[in-house]
């Protein structure tokens, strides 16, 4: 089992972690996106188990959200 967590900045990808050792955030204090992508991978095999087509569906229909074009 993998996950794979993929952080998306729209500033810079300096970023620095909170003193909780949780938190991480942009240092110049733009927006991000934080995803995680579950594969489950076995001999000749992946299995991907991480579904967005809900999130999918909303930046086609919504067009307030900022998609990058």
């Amino acid at each position: 089992m993998l996950a794979i967590e993929p952080m998306i900045n729209m500033g810079k990808k300096d970023v620095y972690t909170e003193d909780d050792g949780w938190t991480v955030r942009t240092k110049d204090g733009k927006p991000s996106v934080h995803f995680e992508h579950d594969v489950c991978v076995r001999r000749n095999n992946a299995d991907i188990l991480s579904d967005y087509s809900i999130i999918e569906h909303q930046e086609i229909v919504n067009p307030n959200l900022f998609t990058g074009a």
